[in-house]
């Protein structure tokens, strides 16, 4: 499951960060495997997504969000 899958307010950890251009920008953001994140809320066509990340805001695009595997907590 991606962090693109989850759906308001679930809660999941994060797993692993696929291998991609984007990789060091998303580790630099601090989404790095353990890290807890939670689907805030979804722009009305599904792109942006804000997600908290232990404790602040970050608003991911869905093609960056698809690169993050998450497991549900």
């Amino acid at each position: 499951m991606t962090a693109a899958d989850l759906k308001k307010g679930e809660k999941a950890v994060i797993t692993e960060v696929e291998y991609c251009d984007l990789q060091c920008k998303l580790l630099e953001m601090g989404c790095y495997c353990g890290k807890d994140i939670e689907m805030l809320f979804k722009a009305p066509f599904g792109d942006p997504i804000a997600f908290d990340i232990d404790g602040y805001t970050l608003g991911l695009r869905k093609e960056e969000a698809l690169r993050l595997i998450v497991e549900l907590k």
